[in-house]
């Protein structure tokens, strides 16, 4: 059962495994000279870095993002629906049990998913270290081109770390899954990926934010502090801790009502625009005005992985449990 297991999958795992094994080979071999510039120029090397790295650094990280969606589309929906759509699942069945069919498949392809996935993620997040740490220390400061976003923030932090061998493991139980209940292959791959996104933004806005408690503070508006102001008043400024992420932030008055900040605000350029008038951020302390903010410190990335890591396992063992349950009454 093994052998004809790995008979089905060479193909698909062989394409997808190639493309990984070259990107984490480039990245292995740029990355010492990536740290060496870091180390030798601090954060200012994010303005030197050439469009090689920065290439590498978007296909890196969007790579990692897409690669559990692609298993789960390619790897997981078609896994056990083109048989039951071919039907030649009732001749495996003749040779073997269908539990020892299901662990097989489930067994192997799924150890490979978490696996490469998990490498991928890995390499990435080894890579991408000198940048993540140049952005971190940059503490809110505008950045040149993609270089503004910490590692915690959403479109980054699936895309570094241990998350994507949690991804990969759910988004290959998923799939196998849709494709049990759905038994064709195609339509199955497109609920998987509807369903696996649907999944990510969940968790990213209502879940990630809350796995810890996050840090709560007013800060000050400043010219320092200041990141933007909007036209009709909206103000954001830069957390106390470098690299963390914000979750919410708005302005509250003396009181700790939130409020719109008053409209003469949009005449205190901040510090970027070379001349902050300290008279209007004088007023605004005066009058009370304060940022409420909440954010996850930068510390906390490894809990925050660890913990949404141990979800998506916990639910990829119990998709898996399901499945093997809807098999079992296959006719």
């Amino acid at each position: 059962m093994i052998w004809l297991t790995w008979r089905q999958f060479r193909v698909q795992g062989a394409a997808l495994g190639g493309i990984v094994t070259v990107l984490a080979v480039v990245l292995a071999a740029t990355g010492p000279h990536l740290a060496s510039m870091y180390h030798h120029d601090g954060a200012g090397f994010l303005n030197d870095l050439s469009g090689v790295y920065t290439s590498l650094y978007l296909l890196g990280t969007l790579g990692v993002l897409a690669l559990p969606a692609l298993i789960g589309m390619f790897w997981g929906a078609p896994l056990i629906s083109r048989e039951l759509d071919a039907g030649t699942y009732r001749l495996a069945w003749t040779m073997t049990t269908r539990a020892r069919w299901l662990a097989a498949k489930l067994g192997i392809t799924g150890t490979a998913s978490a696996a490469v996935a998990g490498l991928l993620g890995l390499v990435v997040t080894w890579w991408a270290e000198p940048i993540d740490s140049a952005i971190a220390s940059r503490h809110g400061q505008p950045g040149p081109g993609i270089y503004v976003l910490p590692r915690l923030a959403p479109e980054i932090f699936g895309g570094r770390g241990i998350a994507p061998l949690g991804y990969a493991a759910f988004a290959f139980a998923l799939g196998v899954t849709i494709g049990v209940l759905v038994r064709r292959p195609l339509p199955a791959m497109a609920i998987l990926l509807a369903a696996f996104a649907v999944t990510q933004v969940a968790m990213a806005t209502a879940v990630r934010p809350n796995l810890i408690a996050p840090v709560t503070e007013r800060i000050p508006i400043t010219a320092a502090d200041l990141t933007f102001i909007g036209i009709s008043g909206n103000v954001s400024v830069a957390v106390p801790q470098p690299g963390a992420w914000v979750t919410s932030q708005y302005t509250v008055d003396a009181k700790g009502s939130p409020v719109r900040a008053p409209s003469w605000v949009t005449r205190c350029p901040g510090q970027s625009a070379g001349h902050p008038d300290q008279a209007c951020y004088a007023r605004l302390a005066r009058l009370g005005y304060r940022q409420q903010a909440s954010y996850q410190p930068a510390s906390r990335f490894w809990p925050l992985q660890a913990e949404e890591t141990a979800i998506y396992l916990a639910l990829a063992v119990a998709l898996s449990g399901a499945c093997a349950w809807r098999v079992r009454r296959l006719g």
